[in-house]
C-alpha cells in the first residue's frame, strides 16, 4: 500500500483520515497541521511519501503555497488537494496536484483516488 503524509489544520480530519487509511493498509509517515510545518517536515524526508493529502485553508502558510514549495523540493510528489474552496481547484491542478477533492467527500472516494494515483507511472 501507500506511504502517506497528512496535512490539515483540523486535527479531527487528520485523526479520521489516519484511522481510515491505516485500516486500509496504508502507512501514515507524518502529519502536519499547517503549511509551514508541512514544508519543514517534507524537507526532512529521506524518501518522499507516495502520496501527500493536503488541505488548502491553513494557518501560517496555505496549501497552494506549501505545495509549490514541496514540489520545488521534489517535482514528482503526488499531491491530492482537498478543500471546501472549489475556486482553487484549477490553481491546485495547474501547480502540479494530481487530484482535487471538494469537501465534503466520501471516504471511499478518497480511497479510490489514492489507489488510482499510486498505480500511475
Amino acid at each position: 500500500m501507500a506511504t502517506i503524509f497528512l496535512i490539515d489544520d483540523d486535527s479531527s480530519i487528520v485523526t479520521l483520515f489516519d484511522k481510515f487509511l491505516t485500516i486500509l493498509g496504508h502507512e501514515i509517515v507524518a502529519k502536519a497541521y499547517n503549511g509551514d510545518e508541512a514544508v519543514k517536515i517534507f524537507h526532512e524526508f529521506r524518501i518522499s511519501p507516495d502520496v501527500i493529502l493536503m488541505d488548502h485553508r491553513m494557518p501560517k502558510k496555505d496549501g497552494l503555497t506549501a505545495a509549490k514549495e514541496i514540489l520545488r523540493l521534489n517535482n514528482k510528489s503526488k499531491i491530492i488537494f482537498f478543500s471546501a474552496d472549489y475556486s482553487i481547484k484549477e490553481k491546485a491542478l495547474a501547480l502540479g496536484a494530481k487530484y482535487f477533492l471538494e469537501k465534503p467527500f466520501q471516504l471511499d472516494k478518497l480511497s479510490n483516488v489514492i489507489k488510482k494515483i499510486i498505480t500511475e507511472k
